[in-house]
């Protein structure tokens, strides 16, 4: 496999540093012509703003969407639409541009007409949530700038348009979601959307039978406000209209500038407030710090971009004049894809798989959904672990550690209502973490089923995708121990998360076995994994390999923590516990020998390929490993694993074939997931199985280009172990114990490299 270690060559710092500089800038997107629609719209956000950008009809539009709005349905709503009229008008469709400049995180539009040379810049406080329109022209203009809202009145989801919220196809009672209140407020339009104290949460806790409990659980919707203001330099309010966006009917509220002017700036505020804070008193204090920032907020937040695209690149043919080609284009849409994750930085929750913050009218994605731009496919408030991790693992190798910080906390705090699931449904300890998960920590209602047998265990979802499948938040617990390998990041914090999800597993197969028969463990003392899940697919599995994998991966990490982390107590807990862990089984395919999915399982539900976890994300097979050939024994001939081979949405057969070193396989299905969408913005793929933007084929396409150029195994670094002799790049990545690799590659050998500290050259392998 190896042809040895290839001598590397240290480039000088200053000439990569240059590349950097320059690099992002080939990437810029460009339109010279307005759009059709919202569904040909620019993405353009920061902190965790994030805004859907285009001009329609000589008029700029933009949707706006913050992380955590989420209504008394678990509904992620946008605040709204605002729209900018200039008059006399400056657009020309002869002389236009919209482009995204990445550098600096923001959208530029520039148009000439006549005399008239008009400039509209959109951009996002990275550190304040506040929008921002500057306006400049050669000639005096008038401006009208107008929020424009759906929710002014009660509206009633029916049908489909329920996949939106936590009710999906089963709401128990009509569902409802509440108007706005949105007003003139002196010289500007104020909107909010104050939940009621009765929500989905509710709901689902008595539902679950968890009421006894209720008063100890975690609530993030009861009482929530979130909204904004609208401002307009030397604006005022220009009265009301209604109208018709596509499938959705709104009233507008306008204000319109005094007089013409060359410059104008339309500032739109948007705080969130929790129960017991109050939402006003929120605004006023944003709006003083948005006042005293005034002069520096713009230079801050493109200081940040500046930052964030030096921390990590990855750019591909670079020197090449056709910006068509695949490998431009895969660059191109690794590094698009990356700006829509910067977008959320900072949120209070992570960035949504289905959609993010980039969702607009659902009927350019799917015509016959003819709803309102509130609604994206499998939920707001709802989160899918087995898509949600596809959108943080990459966040490692481009160092963006400070980013997974809201999937992180999404888990911690709901821990207390995890463990309140073990110990009244079961009596014993550890946190109980399903698959498609409420942001309370409960499952979600319809995956849990009203149509319930009488005694049917209390603490499982009946759903043959989902019973048994609580093994996904292990993944984020790796992950979190990762954030110290990688970084040295103190992640004491996030200890009783680890600790609770691993006692879960501890407790709960013993209890069944208990219920089962007289003996705990195997005849090897071993913990008896049944019933269990491999992935969705294989159901009612008897020790499921991803589920082993996940616990000897975790349990290990943790166990080589530094002394503080553990005393020496809980050591030998886990070290008990690791020796508990059966082994992985194997079958033969095609006479070759090959992980199986499982030792046993009565069905298969989905298309996963969970005999290959091992491979990914647990990293116990791969490049360097032993045990290499059955693995790609697996990838080559396991027939579920062949017939399940796809680049769509999450599937991760790309990351698959670069961790098992597989080139040209690597190559060919890291081009498909990171092709352009077929949409206007290249980065917008989707619906696949969830919606779009689909985040999760965006995050699985990262990983793959990420592991083609590097992958680790312990302190080792091995370079170009899945990269193909046709593609030159350069690109910097993180690795563990706080290492980065810059290095450019050329005609499928490293022609440059930097490896910082240097003392870590000595474990670099280049394949």
């Amino acid at each position: 496999m190896f042809k040895g270690v290839v001598l590397v060559f240290l480039a000088s710092f200053t000439a990569l540093y240059a590349s950097a500089q320059t690099g992002i800038e080939q990437y810029n997107l460009v339109w010279d012509k307005q759009s059709v629609n919202s569904g040909e719209s620019m993405p353009c956000g920061g902190g965790d703003i994030g805004l859907n950008v285009w001009v329609e009809g000589d008029e700029l539009l933009f949707y706006v969407s913050r992380s955590g709005t989420f209504d008394e349905n678990n509904t992620l709503l946008k605040l709204g639409r605002v729209r900018l009229k200039l008059s006399p008008n400056p657009f020309s469709q002869d002389d236009f541009e919209q482009a995204l400049i990445l550098k600096d995180g923001h959208v530029d539009i520039r148009t000439k007409k006549g005399s008239a040379n008009t400039h509209i810049r959109v951009w996002v406080d990275v550190f304040r949530p506040v929008v921002h329109v500057d306006v400049n022209s050669t000639i005096p203009l008038i401006a009208e700038a107008s929020y424009e809202s759906w929710r002014h009145i009660d509206r009633f989801p029916k049908g489909k348009e329920n996949n939106a919220n936590s009710y999906k196809w089963a709401p128990p009672v009509p569902v409802i979601t509440f108007k706005d209140s949105v007003m003139f407020n002196g010289k500007g339009v104020m909107f909010y959307h104050q939940n009621r104290k009765n929500t989905a949460f509710d709901v689902v806790v008595k539902q679950q039978g968890m009421e006894s409990v209720k008063d100890q659980m975690m609530n993030p919707i009861a009482g929530l406000c979130f909204g904004g203001l609208m401002q307009g330099s030397n604006m005022t309010s220009a009265g009301t209209y209604m109208g018709k966006y596509h499938d959705t009917e709104f009233k507008g509220w306008k204000l319109r500038s005094h007089k013409p002017a060359k410059s104008h700036q339309v500032r739109v505020f948007l705080p969130m407030a929790r129960a017991d804070e109050v939402w006003s008193s929120k605004l006023e204090s944003l709006i003083r710090d948005s006042q005293k920032s005034a002069k520096t907020a713009k230079r801050q937040s493109q200081n940040w971009w500046k930052n964030y695209w030096e921390r990590s690149y990855i750019f591909l043919d670079s020197a090449s004049s056709n910006k068509s080609s695949e490998a431009w284009q895969v660059g191109r849409n690794y590094q698009l894809f990356r700006y829509m994750l910067g977008c959320n930085a900072y949120g209070e929750y992570p960035t949504k798989f289905n959609g993010g913050l980039f969702t607009v009218d659902p009927s350019f994605t799917d015509s016959t959904l003819k709803f309102s731009p509130d609604f994206r496919n499998w939920g707001g408030g709802t989160h899918t672990a087995q898509n949600q991790r596809l959108v943080y693992w990459p966040m490692l190798r481009s160092g963006d550690i400070d980013m997974m910080k809201p999937q992180f906390d999404f888990y911690s705090n709901m821990l207390r209502n995890a463990e309140l699931r073990s110990e009244l449904y079961w009596n014993h300890k550890g946190a109980s973490f399903t698959e498609q998960i409420e942001n309370f920590g409960l499952p979600n209602p319809a995956e849990y089923n009203w149509k319930r047998p009488a005694d049917y265990d209390k603490g499982m979802e009946h759903n043959a995708w989902l019973e048994y499948q609580w093994d996904t938040v292990l993944e984020f617990c790796q992950m979190i121990i990762e954030t110290h390998r990688y970084q040295g990041k103190d992640i004491k914090e996030y200890m009783p998360l680890i600790e609770s999800s691993l006692t879960f597993f501890n407790e709960h197969y013993q209890y069944l076995a208990k219920k089962r028969g007289s003996k705990t463990f195997d005849a090897n003392g071993h913990l008896v994994l049944y019933p269990g899940s491999s992935a969705e697919t294989y159901k009612m599995a008897y020790n499921a390999t991803s589920t082993i994998a996940a616990l000897k991966v975790v349990l290990q990490s943790l166990l080589e923590l530094p002394d503080h982390y553990l005393t020496s107590e809980k050591r030998d807990v886990w070290t008990t516990m690791l020796k508990r862990i059966p082994p992985i089984s194997f079958r033969e395919q095609g006479g070759h020998p090959t992980i199986s999915p499982a030792k046993l399982w009565e069905r298969i539900n989905n298309t996963e390929t969970p005999q290959l976890y091992p491979v990914f994300p647990w990293g116990i097979y791969g490049v360097g490993r032993s045990g290499l050939d059955t693995a790609i024994n697996t990838y080559k001939y396991d027939a579920d694993a062949l017939k399940f081979r796809s680049h769509v949405g999450w599937k991760q057969d790309n990351i698959f074939a670069a961790r098992l070193g597989l080139r040209k396989e690597a190559q060919r299905l890291t081009s498909l997931k990171l092709k352009d969408s077929g949409r206007r913005f290249p980065a917008f793929w989707g619906p696949g199985f969830d919606w779009t933007p689909d985040h999760n084929w965006g995050g699985s396409g990262m990983i793959g280009l990420q592991e083609m150029l590097m992958q680790t195994d312990g302190r080792k670094i091995y370079l170009l172990p899945g990269w193909p002799s046709d593609w030159n790049a350069s690109f910097k990545l993180h690795a563990p114990y706080q290492t980065t690799i810059e290095a450019t590659v050329t005609n499928g050998k490293i022609t440059s490299l930097k490896v910082s500290p240097v003392s870590r050259m000595k474990d670099v392998v280049v394949i």
